[in-house]
């Protein structure tokens, strides 16, 4: 394999992942009732359009029908990506849900 081959295949990789980074969130807000593109904007107030966001929410299926995803592993996949705006308005939202359920 040539380094040029090495390097679009490290791109590859990471757009893949960061895809399915982007998916967990879309698929815990769904689980969760949060609107994603609200939360979105409310940690990126600048960016208008996420073609990637709008792909994941396509792809996300109802709450019966998913798979519980853990709060520390949205944190930690949002973190990854260095989206620590967007983590610390999960985060909020994840302690809003917490205090919600101790009332």
């Amino acid at each position: 394999m040539t380094p040029n081959e090495k390097s679009k295949q490290v791109i590859e990789n990471y757009q893949r992942d960061e895809k399915m980074m982007i998916l967990i969130y879309a698929q815990w807000c769904m689980n969760h009732g949060i609107d994603a593109w609200e939360l979105y904007t409310e940690a990126y107030p600048e960016q208008k359009a996420n073609d990637a966001l709008q792909e994941a929410l396509e792809l996300t299926v109802p709450q019966n029908e998913a798979m519980e995803i853990a709060d520390e592993t949205l944190l930690q996949a949002l973190q990854l990506f260095g989206n620590e705006d967007l983590a610390f308005a999960v985060q909020k939202k994840m302690e809003q849900r917490k205090g919600e359920h101790s009332n």
